[in-house]
């Protein structure tokens, strides 16, 4: 997993509540076996037509938010099924933060377990961004993980809260896998006593 302190990117405003998993990433693309190559199909169904042409009026064929890294959307983000796939949509994408009121907890896990980092803001706060957005075409947000601060350069500055293990995985880019590799030692140790 990518180590996250500090990010700044471009906000993409996804003005929707509940958005669920399957429409994240849609389930006739759960086919492929690798973890990579979903970002195209992120959203297919909001972003194209059925001839496969994009659809003008989505936030994401719109030219000002090209190249966003951070999505900006309303509460209970994520909820439905329990895929790992909206994550990997997401991240390859090229999201690195989801900004909302709420997330599904099965989604906030496995966004977390693959990079990418989820950030609760009260409602208000949230509705204050989409304005802000709204108002700016290159609107940017600094998440700084390490300060628990997100600011805009522009006069804003909020704070957010994240427990500790999230916070330390991200800071130090670790997943489950690199989480129990720091034990090697004690398990090869394990593994010659119990042969």
């Amino acid at each position: 997993m990518q180590a996250l302190s500090v990010h700044t990117g471009k906000v993409a405003p996804l003005d929707r509540a509940n958005v669920d998993t399957d429409q994240i990433i849609p389930k006739q693309f759960l086919k492929r076996i690798e973890r990579t190559g979903y970002g195209q199909f992120l959203f297919c169904d909001w972003r194209q037509n059925p001839d496969g042409t994009p659809k003008a009026d989505f936030v994401l064929n719109d030219s000002r938010y090209k190249g966003a890294s951070i999505l900006l959307a309303r509460r209970n983000f994520g909820c439905g099924s329990s895929r790992e796939h909206a994550a990997w949509a997401l991240t390859d994408y090229g999201f690195r933060v989801v900004i909302a009121p709420s997330f599904a907890d099965i989604f906030n896990n496995n966004a977390s377990k693959n990079g990418l980092l989820t950030v609760v803001l009260d409602e208000l706060v949230v509705n204050d961004l989409f304005e802000r957005t709204a108002k700016a075409s290159d609107y940017a947000l600094t998440v700084d993980l390490e300060r628990l601060t997100i600011s805009d350069g522009r006069g804003l500055e909020v704070r957010f809260v994240i427990d500790d293990f999230r916070r330390r995985c991200f800071l130090e880019g670790l997943d489950d896998i690199a989480l129990t590799l720091q034990h090697e030692d004690e398990i090869a140790e394990y593994e010659a006593a119990h042969k």
